[in-house]
């Protein structure tokens, strides 16, 4: 009795320690298990690892861009045979030149480029230097410039600018859009192309009323700006880098010529199928 008793004790003991036996390798299996169920999910984690969320861009907008181009191939609009790339005096000393750009450009505000054209070639035949137009008297300069817009403000805006070129910038201009603005007359816009042109510099988007006009109608934009330089913002936040050199003269030509301000002629245009504005004229 004691004996069965005793043996069954043992077994018992023995059931009980195998159950233990048992718990502990279940236990050691299940840590075992969910450590090597963490490696494959970690190893694909690491070696496909989750990508950001995409930068915002409008649709079709590389369809609209080529069409654009294509419109654009013949160079024919007034902004590539009387922009300002064609104002200023190629032979000149590279200051010189500088100095013509920079002055092109405070005479394109607002001003046909047919105007500025005639104005910029009137002030060449005089010998157009830094020096030239601080001797020059402000009657003298205005009849020279009429009839760029606003030209009596630029008058006083060319020879206060002048005259601080000549004492700060020993007759060149500045090399950043960070100075260019503070000159008077000078906005980003001007800015942006000067350093474009003149410094062959990459600064920024060049938006004028053109570019401005046309991205929103486009939809090139998350929502509607209302001026030039938050349309500039808002474009150099998803336009890859490599296109702002060209995007100014595109659409200033195609604004010129087919996306005009009143009465576009959105029955010639390539996009007029994939632009969202064409069906409201």
């Amino acid at each position: 009795m004691c004996a069965a008793a005793h043996g069954g004790g043992g077994r018992a003991a023995r059931r009980v320690g195998a159950a233990t036996a048992g718990s502990r390798v279940r236990s050691a299996a299940l840590r075992y298990s969910k450590r090597t169920r963490k490696v494959p999910i970690a190893y694909e984690a690491e070696a496909k690892p989750e990508s950001p969320n995409p930068k915002w861009e409008p649709e079709n907008w590389r369809q609209q861009l080529e069409n654009i181009r294509e419109m654009r191939r013949h160079r024919d609009a007034p902004v590539d045979e009387m922009g300002v790339e064609k104002c200023y005096d190629t032979s000149a000393p590279p200051q010189v030149m500088r100095y013509q750009v920079l002055l092109s450009l405070m005479l394109s505000s607002q001003t046909k480029d047919q105007v500025t054209s005639a104005a910029m070639l009137r002030l060449r035949q005089r010998g157009l230097t830094v020096d030239s137009i601080l001797q020059m008297d402000d009657a003298t300069l205005g009849q020279i410039i009429y009839p760029v817009g606003f030209w009596r403000n630029k008058v006083k805006y060319i020879k206060q600018t002048t005259a601080i070129l000549k004492q700060d910038y020993g007759g060149d201009i500045p090399s950043t859009v960070e100075e260019l603005v503070k000159l008077p007359g000078v906005g980003p816009k001007m800015a942006h192309l000067a350093m474009n042109i003149a410094w062959n510099s990459v600064s920024g988007i060049a938006v004028d009323t053109h570019v401005h006009r046309i991205t929103n109608r486009l939809k090139w934009v998350k929502k509607e700006t209302k001026y030039p330089e938050e349309t500039r913002v808002a474009l150099e936040d998803w336009l890859p880098r490599d296109l702002w050199r060209e995007i100014n003269w595109l659409l200033v030509g195609f604004g010129q010529q087919t996306c005009l301000p009143v009465n576009p002629r959105c029955k010639e245009c390539l996009n007029q199928d994939i632009c969202p504005s064409a069906k409201r004229f």
